[in-house]
């Protein structure tokens, strides 16, 4: 073998690596099918720059073929044309592995004009992308402008260039850096399983990972990520659709749950379950929602998803004792909510964060062991005893 291929090793060369052709009867094997392996929920970022370029760094579940990655121009005011997008595997910093860094392109053309209020898909990049890598994905518009759609909370450093600089796999031309991720919300691959599906996590700023460690992939959807890659079961794929101080029912901080679930959620590929656990922003908000109110937005959220032929699992709400925004009335609705998502029998498995969390001297009140410091944020080991407690078997439903 001569050429670029020739030169690649390792994990590189397991991204560039060819895929090969199946034969024999169509009937042989299932069909496959693609699985979401990241994702982050789009949100409203500021205003478009143009001729401006991005590295977006963001860490892998599934593994899988034929890699996609979706743009977002669900808040733009305009079109937003992209003139060339890039994906390869992190070296350190905004330096990628040799050989690694691959253009994307869109119907088979290298840009790719995303309208207002829309998406766009890449087309398939032949080659096998491992489970847990750190993808880059490299993005250029030449006339950014008006509203941006990205996710602002990525506790992932990523890198901004002026000019286009994505062909390039050095770090050199990456002067700036980002905390959010612009214009990429979700990436697909093809498993080699045809039965592997995926779970979307829908949240607030405890899914999306505020107070866990900042670039090192610890928030609890990503522990959860590294279990099931672990474990016998048909789910491998994680999408982290947390967005700090979203609700259930009122816009804010994002759109609502109730608003953003088939965007943001339902519309993931490969999707079989959606887990739940959001309502402490709608508890602690004081706009007078009730655990009636909070019960209504569940039960018409798992409508919604089971009307889908999706899987629902809820988890119930942490304590919050020594918040701010904390009061007994606030955590009687909490408790109320709680017992009805334990006992309620309307979703198809249930978590009990609340439990895991809550200190056994004051069940309104954090573990201090495993609070990152604000009594309502869990801290890496929180994440992780979180995602630890997640019955893996359970997200492994089938409607």
């Amino acid at each position: 073998m001569t050429g670029r291929f020739a030169r690649l090793t390792g994990v590189a060369a397991v991204l560039l690596a060819t895929v090969a052709c199946q034969t024999g009867p169509a009937h042989a094997a299932p069909a496959r099918h693609d699985v979401v392996t990241w994702g982050a929920a789009a949100d409203r970022l500021g205003d478009g720059v143009a001729d401006r370029a991005y590295r977006l760094v963001v860490h892998t579940s599934a593994a899988g073929s034929g890699l996609r990655v979706r743009l977002s121009n669900a808040f733009g005011d305009r079109p937003l044309t992209l003139d060339s997008v890039y994906a390869g595997l992190r070296s350190q910093g905004a330096a990628l592995r040799p050989g690694s860094n691959r253009r994307l392109t869109f119907d088979g053309a290298r840009t790719v004009t995303v309208p207002a209020g829309d998406t766009a898909w890449s087309d398939p990049l032949p080659g096998t992308l491992p489970a847990g890598s750190d993808l880059v994905v490299s993005l250029h518009s030449p006339d950014a402008a008006g509203p941006a759609t990205g996710h602002g909370m990525a506790m992932q450093t990523s890198y901004v260039a002026q000019g286009d600089h994505t062909a390039e796999e050095s770090a050199t031309g990456w002067t700036g850096t980002t905390g959010s991720w612009w214009y990429l919300d979700s990436v697909s691959v093809r498993p080699p399983d045809a039965a592997t599906g995926a779970v979307v996590a829908l949240g607030d700023s405890i899914t999306d990972g505020w107070a866990s460690t900042t670039d090192l992939d610890r928030r609890w959807p990503d522990y959860l990520a590294r279990r099931l890659q672990k474990a016998d079961t048909g789910i491998k794929g994680v999408a982290d659709e947390g967005i700090s101080g979203n609700q259930v029912l009122a816009d804010g901080a994002g759109q609502a749950a109730l608003r953003r679930l088939d965007r943001d959620v339902l519309s993931q590929p490969g999707l079989r379950t959606v887990f739940l656990f959001e309502g402490v922003n709608d508890i602690k908000a004081h706009t007078g929602v009730t655990a009636a109110d909070l019960i209504a937005g569940y039960r018409e959220i798992a409508r919604r998803a089971h009307a889908a032929g999706k899987c629902v699992v809820a988890s119930t709400v942490g304590p919050f004792e020594g918040w701010p925004e904390w009061d007994a009335a606030g955590e009687a609705v909490r408790q109320e909510v709680n017992h009805f998502i334990r006992t309620s029998g309307e979703f198809d498995g249930t978590a009990d964060f609340d439990r895991i969390l809550r200190s056994p001297y004051d069940q309104a009140r954090m573990l201090p062991f495993l609070d990152g410091g604000d009594h309502i944020h869990p801290n890496d080991k929180g994440m992780q005893a979180m995602a630890d407690s997640v019955d893996l078997a359970g997200l492994d439903c089938d409607r």
